[in-house]
């Protein structure tokens, strides 16, 4: 039976019943829902995974971002480190930035946080400077990071050692050795070994010294050269791990020390202190044992020189660059000593190997490395004179920079002397005065630059390399020009008599005559 609504209300609709509007209404709950036909084969998104942003991003797209962060009052240093724990943004962000960009200016805080826009910008402060000296104003934060944009320093060799040994195990032996290497300060170590080294190879070897090596030419031991070389380098490394343990704290807060192994807790200072023990109890040791009792003293003494005085003295004044250059001209000493020593016929004291008139050419040779630590030093302390200055270091190089750099070239033209000095008493040949000239005249051009701009202009990165080629380049020339080593090998080569031969056969016979002369008398 049909039932339809009285009277014709719904009569121009066919489907009006109340039956056929039930179930069309049960149909519509059991039916599952449709959807639009393009979500069903859309394929599935995955979900997005935002990667951490470094500072560099920001900051080379700074002109995108920072103008932002600029018209809404925030500083734009702050906003380039706080960004750095940023893990996402929106497009609707990112057209913003895109569009502010246009109408916002250039950032400079920005940009000199980028080395190579800092050194455009002192470029270009020193052109502005030149063209108009009165608007070159200004502050130490910014001519400090000039002064490092443009007198870069090479890695710190201990440092490049302790990051290295982070890729080995925790408890590997390769790790354990790269981080008390990296204690020794390896490239210092080496350079004072060849300090050492040269003048027992300058010393003038007397003639009754057994040959080697086949050649008709006096030499010294090599069982003593190795005993000198180790020795030195042993209380080297003593006295650079006291170092390192006395100036952990401030280490810490310089560029250039802050990834040496204590300061990063790679190496507990009970093993450094024991790594500083050992090395020098062998060190010590070894010079006394196998070299001879005054080198001995002079490596205990540079270790105390260096790590008692030189070390804690730099908290009070400045000075301590002179007691530094003390410490560099003990081991020209040491190996001086060590080869007078085999030819001593006393007890081997230091009155006998290193107060004479014969050992006048190993005090000169000490007063060379003593003269090359200033010029060194002063153009090597120079780009982070503001990191001295902070944590409370006294050098000169902040202290006074003038004074700073006139020692540097008062020091740069004390090697023209010397080496006519060594010329003339007899450590090595006239030639040497001449050939030297060269490379103490490029040591001389880059201080006198330092002096006039006291450190600025790329002055102080000029005068810190040509003093690291300086000293080798001066020990090798020295080496090559020794007094009578090149008669010697012709002779031997050769078979020519020696002068000195003749004049020892000259006095024998000389004696034997004139004994022959008082027989006859009798």
């Amino acid at each position: 039976m049909r039932l339809r609504p009285a009277g014709d209300l719904l009569r121009p609709y066919t489907l009006d019943n109340v039956c056929w509007r039930c179930s069309r209404l049960l149909l519509s709950y059991a039916k599952p829902s449709t959807r639009r036909g393009f979500a069903h084969t859309a394929p599935p998104v995955a979900p997005t995974t935002w990667s951490r942003l470094k500072a560099g991003y920001f900051l080379s797209n700074n002109n995108k971002l920072l103008p932002r962060a600029q018209q809404n009052g925030t500083s734009p240093k702050y906003f380039a480190a706080s960004t750095t724990s940023t893990t996402s943004t929106t497009s609707g962000e990112a057209g913003t930035n895109s569009a502010a960009t246009a109408s916002a200016p250039p950032i400079n805080h920005a940009n000199q946080d980028l080395p190579h826009r800092r050194r455009q910008a002192a470029r270009r402060n020193a052109a502005a400077g030149m063209g108009n000296p009165s608007s070159t104003t200004i502050s130490n934060t910014s001519a400090s990071t000039t002064a490092v944009a443009d007198n870069p320093l090479p890695p710190d060799a201990s440092s490049a050692l302790t990051t290295a040994s982070t890729k080995h195990p925790v408890n590997s032996l390769r790790r354990q050795l790269s981080l008390l290497l990296s204690l020794a300060k390896p490239r210092l170590t080496v350079l004072i070994v060849l300090t050492a080294m040269a003048p027992y190879a300058l010393y003038p070897v007397p003639a009754f010294l057994s040959p080697s090596i086949g050649l008709d030419t006096p030499s010294l031991s090599p069982l003593t050269l190795t005993f000198l070389t180790t020795g030195t380098a042993l209380c080297c490394a003593s006295a650079n791990a006291l170092n390192m343990l006395y100036e952990r704290a401030w280490d810490a807060k310089m560029t250039r020390t802050r990834n040496r192994p204590l300061v990063r807790g790679l190496l507990s200072e009970r093993k450094a202190l024991i790594f500083a023990i050992l090395t020098a109890s062998a060190g010590v040791g070894g010079l006394y044992f196998g070299v001879n009792p005054t080198v001995a003293f002079l490596g205990a003494a540079n270790i105390a020189l260096y790590a008692g005085v030189y070390t804690p003295m730099k908290r009070v004044s400045w000075l301590n660059t002179w007691v530094g250059a003390i410490v560099g001209g003990i081991p020209p000493l040491m190996g001086w000593a060590a080869a007078a020593g085999e030819s001593a016929t006393g007890d081997g004291s230091i009155r006998e190997l290193l107060l004479t008139s014969d050992a006048i050419g190993g005090w000169l040779l000490a007063t060379l490395l003593f003269a090359w630590q200033f010029p060194h030093f002063m153009a090597l302390s120079w780009p982070i004179r503001e990191e001295y200055k902070a944590v409370g270091h006294k050098m000169l190089c902040w202290v006074n920079p003038a004074r700073n750099a006139r020692v540097a070239l008062r020091y740069s033209l004390l090697f023209f002397p010397l080496s006519v000095a060594l010329c003339a008493v007899g450590v090595t040949e006239w030639t040497f005065a001449v050939t030297s000239v060269p490379v103490n005249f490029w040591l001389a051009r880059e201080a006198v630059r330092f002096w006039q701009h006291e450190g600025s202009k790329g002055s102080a990165r000029g005068l810190f390399w040509a003093s690291v080629w300086h000293l080798p380049v001066i020990l090798v020339l020295a080496l090559v020009q020794k007094k009578g080593m090149w008669g010697r090998v012709w002779s031997s080569l050769f078979g020519e008599p020696d002068l000195e031969d003749e004049d020892d056969e000259d006095w024998i016979s000389d004696d034997v005559g004139e004994a022959e002369a008082a027989g006859d008398g009798a």
